[in-house]
């Protein structure tokens, strides 16, 4: 099957996620050195070797690794909690999670969790999301300003949030950091839940001559 560029970039992603959430940590570095090392022909094959892809020599074969259908964007998977990710935030509508290849520190994105095929046909509470989550970044990073813009990627959109920090835009080069930095930034940025404080009763002071006690029987 035909592959983009853009679902190749998303396929590496997602495999070295996978690499630094299951791999030893004496294995992580090599396998992803790997990985980052394929062109776009061994990568290929990498994923046709593991059955990720069908085989261009006999793609009836094996018909379940046809082009993913929807529900098996990684989106969808990322959205229905079947592929590890980041999540700081998430609503009704929509997850907000980290970038794990971001272009600058604290690079989110905005996923729908009902797939969206126009940027004119996302709902408001997922904007309002995004802004939440800008809000918090500029609070806790100090970028020069944080871009909201809306994505078409793998077949739906999505909304970037991206600080910016020196002249970053979303064409600017994509960094590789470790899961380390991924953990330490979604502590800094998730939603913490409310722990409930349960208030002591208070009793009021009584005299000593005003006590009563019930009376000991013998």
């Amino acid at each position: 099957m035909k592959i983009s560029d853009e679902q190749i970039e998303e396929f590496k992603k997602q495999i070295i996620q996978q690499i630094e959430s299951t791999f030893p940590e004496d294995k992580k570095n090599s396998a992803i050195g790997s990985i980052n090392s394929m062109n776009e022909n061994e990568f290929l094959e990498f994923l046709r070797k593991n059955k990720l892809i069908a085989s261009e020599s006999n793609p009836e074969s094996d018909k379940e690794f046809q082009e993913p259908s929807q529900n098996e964007n990684p989106f969808r998977l990322i959205a229905e909690g079947k592929i590890p990710s980041y999540i700081i935030d998430k609503n009704k509508d929509s997850i907000a999670v980290l970038e794990i290849k971001p272009i600058s520190k604290g690079h989110t994105i905005i996923i729908p969790k009902k797939a969206v095929s126009e940027s004119g046909k996302i709902p408001q509470s997922i904007f309002s999301l995004a802004k939440k989550i800008a809000k918090k970044i500029k609070t806790k990073f100090k970028p020069k300003e944080v871009l909201i813009s809306s994505a078409y990627s793998l077949g739906e959109t999505i909304i970037n949030i991206l600080p910016v920090y020196s002249n970053e835009t979303l064409n600017s080069k994509r960094n590789q950091i470790s899961k380390e930095e991924l953990e330490s930034l979604k502590e800094m940025l998730e939603k913490k839940q409310k722990i409930k404080t349960i208030k002591k009763a208070k009793i009021k002071k009584i005299k000593e001559s005003k006590l009563w006690l019930p009376k000991r029987i013998p």
